[in-house]
């Protein structure tokens, strides 16, 4: 089994070159946000010491933002969110720059059907997409899990560890309106956790 190890940008420059170290034995598939987006300026340094590959993307939300990121040479794989990011269209674009740097490309993809629809239909059309993001059984799923609001379910199912790409019109899924609806009425409104270190300072969550 393949292993990546989100960081989610928590430690500082000099921690997460220390920790890469220590892991590369590991041979990961590759360490997602070691460093903030903020400060991509210092992934060059980290990746100078380490053989195992270096993702970042989801907080990034346009071609512009990631250009800076492909010039500096500082990742191999870049995680757009497509559902933030400008959706299918500036996501391919997105991916288009990518391959021209020899970057990889894993979309972002914690969402629902709908976000992980589109991510497919890029997957089809991008040579350069490597592995996609799903939110099936993860731990903030909760009440509703990715499958909940779609009645075709086979078209979203991993086959042999491989998502098909769908293939009826549209993003190739049909939504269940009325479990969509139902769901609407205890809404939620979704913020980041404030989280804090155990002296209480708050932290990147």
């Amino acid at each position: 089994m393949d292993v990546g190890l989100d960081f989610h940008g928590r430690v500082h420059r000099a921690m997460a070159r220390q920790l890469v170290k220590v892991l590369e034995p590991l041979g990961l598939l590759f360490i997602e946000e070691p460093l903030l987006s903020e400060n991509a300026d210092s992934l060059p340094h980290i990746l100078a010491n380490c053989s195992i590959p270096i993702a970042l993307g989801e907080r990034l939300y346009s071609r512009w933002d990631f250009k800076p990121i492909f010039e500096a040479r500082a990742v191999d794989i870049i995680q757009p969110d497509l559902a933030h990011a400008g959706g299918l269209t500036e996501c391919k674009k997105i991916a288009a720059m990518a391959e021209a740097y020899d970057v990889a490309v894993a979309p972002h993809c914690p969402l629902g059907p709908l976000a992980l629809a589109a991510c497919l239909q890029l997957a089809a059309c991008s040579p350069n997409v490597a592995i996609q993001e799903i939110s099936l059984g993860i731990h903030y799923n909760v009440g509703h899990d990715l499958l909940s609001f779609v009645t075709d379910k086979e078209v979203l199912s991993p086959v042999q560890g491989f998502l098909p790409i769908p293939e009826k019109p549209g993003l190739g899924i049909t939504i269940d309106e009325g479990a969509v609806r139902e769901a609407h009425k205890d809404r939620h409104r979704w913020r980041n956790p404030i989280w804090r270190l155990p002296d209480g300072s708050f932290a990147e969550w």
